[in-house]
């Protein structure tokens, strides 16, 4: 069918739907409503589609639109819940199972007829994280069934009048429920308040006597404090006293009416830091090694643990971004994973994003913008050089969520990439209106040939897991639940240890790396990706800056048809 997804943003689960429908032989294309009604009547009127699917809406469909075509909306909500903060709810009432329903728009919100429910289990993580993983998969789930349905042509949607139906409106999540009481909340409650709102909105509260909203929250089980004293930081975190313990806060986002030049989130020491400037000591540093003990209850982004033959360099970055800093502090990582006696070598989360490449939050609050997307990338770069140069045992990169940009192409510096089926993958720049780096030019063609290469950062759109089995892009698909993708992971790593033609298949991989090297040195590749890219970082009217600000500070840019080919010429 002609399929026309209307998205307030072509966040995860619009692009996710965008490729799964792809997937299933539907024409699918999107407009978005946060460029107003407008737009998406005329793309209404422009494609004629057979059904509209909203995957994520903040404002209402023109009502001519679901008046003249059947429109299905995304709820994050078992079948009866209605209002705007369903998933805030769950994770506040600690739901052991939620649902997404697809229903027919109609002049009421959330009451239309429902077309299909998917139900899932609901773990103790951020809201974010649940979003774009279990109820990601229950989403497809159920859209796919309604489409299906649709296309049938004898399916009756459930009318909420039915006596099966047990409607619930639950009102809006607001800031004076998420409000922490650090004196009276136990850590329990502050977690979940911290999980509710990690990356939207944020939880407001006071630092230093100014308002800064704070995102994600993770428990500390040694250091102690008064209730809501800062104690330490690590890893661009800082830790927070409660009354029975202490949370790790990752990001802070100042207000914007605050005064602060990036109102906007970005590692929680650095805004501490430009907050209380000289006036108070520097937060001492809680530093942990690689390799925690299993009894440790503590945050770190950065982990390593060894079975048998197999290692496990485990990170985890907020909204898949690395910085310079993180970028270095992987590496070293990377380079301590190495000196360990393994065969294989696993790189990747537990959950949730893999990596989005350059973190382009720190680089918009730089006081150089330019010179700290340089030094940013080069990071990068010489993470995805030592994978790459790595030939005394496999690698692997296990894919348990998104990866896009530099972080698809880090994966790509892997001699295997196995990937959660609900995955999405990004293997482009354009968007961004940059060239790109991370050795892309060396290891995409080399695993999709040039002409897919080509057109992967050409089109510059999302692939599924699946059609990236297809094209080479991911060696192995993982059809896990995302609590269950670690354990699928060890399971298939310690096979690939035990492997009796694992020498043979490293020594075959060392031969490969030495002839390509011949043929043309990895630092070539580098060499000229980089060029490009310098021109572009340090040229004040390139529109990587305004593209940037606009992403970073969630201000509409570009066309409301993000599917358009990206603008500029970057071959």
């Amino acid at each position: 069918m002609d399929i026309l997804l209307v998205a307030s943003a072509f966040n995860s689960l619009s692009q996710r739907l965008y490729a799964e429908l792809s997937d299933h032989g539907h024409r699918v294309d999107v407009v978005l409503a946060s460029h107003g009604p407008e737009p998406v009547r005329a793309a209404v009127r422009e494609l004629r589609p057979e059904l509209v699917v909203a995957p994520m809406l903040k404002t209402a469909l023109p009502e001519d639109v679901w008046r003249e075509h059947t429109c299905l909306i995304v709820h994050p909500g078992p079948p009866g819940d209605r209002g705007p903060s369903s998933l805030d709810w769950a994770i506040a009432e600690q739901a052991p199972r939620w649902g997404v329903t697809v229903l027919q728009a109609e002049g009421a919100m959330d009451a239309g007829a429902i077309w299909a429910a998917e139900p899932f289990v609901v773990p103790p993580v951020g809201k974010s994280d649940l979003y774009r993983n279990e109820a990601s998969d229950a989403a497809v789930t159920a859209v796919l069934t309604a489409v299906r349905r649709y296309a049938e042509g004898s399916h009756k949607p459930l009318p909420q009048t039915d006596e099966s139906i047990s409607v619930v409106w639950r009102d809006p999540f607001r800031q004076e429920r998420r409000r922490i009481d650090w004196q009276r909340d136990d850590t329990a409650t502050v977690l979940r308040k911290l999980r509710g709102a990690d990356s939207q909105p944020g939880v407001l509260d006071e630092l230093e006597d100014r308002e800064v909203f704070l995102h994600g929250g993770h428990p500390e089980d040694r250091l102690r404090g008064r209730p809501g004293e800062l104690l330490a930081q690590r890893a661009g975190a800082v830790c927070r006293a409660t009354r029975d313990g202490a949370v790790w806060i990752p990001e802070l986002r100042p207000r914007k009416n605050s005064g602060d030049p990036a109102p906007f989130r970005r590692p929680a020491a650095s805004v501490v830091a430009a907050r209380t400037g000289a006036r108070t000591p520097r937060l001492p540093e809680a530093p942990v090694p690689f390799e925690l003990p299993p009894d440790r209850r503590t945050w770190t982004d950065i982990r390593y643990r060894q079975r048998a033959d197999v290692g496990f360099l485990t990170f985890s970055f907020p909204g898949g971004a690395m910085s310079t800093e993180q970028c270095r502090r992987l590496l070293a990582a990377y380079e301590f994973a190495l000196t360990r006696p393994t065969r294989v070598l696993v790189l990747g989360g537990a959950r949730d994003f893999f990596s989005n490449g350059i973190h382009l939050n720190v680089i918009e609050a730089a006081p150089d913008p330019a010179e700290e997307s340089w030094t940013n990338l080069n990071a990068m770069d010489d993470l995805v050089e030592a994978v790459l140069r790595t030939t005394d045992r496999l690698v692997v990169a296990a894919l348990a969520g998104n990866a896009a940009a530099g972080g698809a192409m880090l994966a790509l510096a892997a001699d295997q990439v196995w990937c959660r089926t609900g995955a999405v993958l990004n293997p482009h720049y354009r968007r961004m209106g940059l060239y790109g780096s991370e050795l892309w030019t060396y290891t995409l063609p080399r695993r999709v040939g040039p002409e897919h290469a080509r057109r992967l950062t050409g089109d510059a759109l999302p692939v599924s897991a699946a059609t990236g089995e297809r094209l080479g892009l991911v060696d192995r698909l993982v059809p896990a639940a995302p609590q269950d993708f670690m354990g699928e992971i060890e399971r298939r790593a310690a096979g690939l240890a035990g492997d009796p033609d694992l020498d043979r298949r490293i020594a075959a991989k060392a031969a490969a790396r030495a002839s390509d090297e011949r043929e043309r040195p990895l630092a070539d590749h580098r060499k000229d990706e980089l060029a490009r890219m310098h021109a572009i970082f340090f040229d004040p009217q390139a529109p990587y800056h305004a593209l940037r600000s606009a992403f970073v500070r969630k201000t509409p840019s570009g066309s409301p048809r993000p599917l358009a080919a990206p603008a500029g010429d970057l071959r």
